[in-house]
């Protein structure tokens, strides 16, 4: 576990109407603040990768659809230097991961339908806070094909 993330099952309630899916409580022990909620979509096989925040605190769901989701500790000063994470998402594994600043991230869309991805950041967006790589970077130990295991 790359620390300072944080997974948290989440909570659905469903009857014949449909459900209610839980994301994130402001009195949550592992809520950082409220920027902003947006709502990233990804098809079937892209990938939206690699990217790090500065300052913000994300916290990711996918409420529909499934993704892949990557995180990567480059910190110098972790003790968790190094570890790569890896966490299937969607309503059949339906939890929030709380990431902290300075992780890389990224996720990659699976199945066969478009994912939606929520993200309820600590900060509002701030274009000078966050850097980007390619998602095939080698500074990044990581391989987005298909594993088979």
């Amino acid at each position: 576990m790359i620390d300072g993330v944080i997974v948290t099952p989440l909570k659905q309630i469903c009857d014949e109407r449909g459900k209610i899916m839980h994301m994130l409580r402001a009195n949550a022990p592992h809520f950082r603040g409220f920027g902003e909620i947006y709502f990233s979509t990804v098809h079937p096989g892209a990938v939206k990768a690699w990217h790090i925040h500065q300052r913000m605190t994300l916290n990711y769901a996918v409420p529909l659809g499934n993704i892949k989701f990557v995180l990567y500790d480059d910190r110098i000063e972790s003790s968790t230097r190094g570890e790569l994470m890896e966490f299937f998402l969607g309503p059949d594994n339906y939890s929030l991961v709380t990431v902290p600043p300075m992780v890389w991230n990224g996720f990659k869309g699976i199945g066969d339908q478009t994912a939606i991805v929520a993200n309820c950041a600590s900060i509002v967006h701030d274009p000078d806070e966050i850097q980007r790589k390619d998602p095939c970077d080698p500074s990044i130990p990581y391989d987005w094909d298909i594993k088979h295991r």
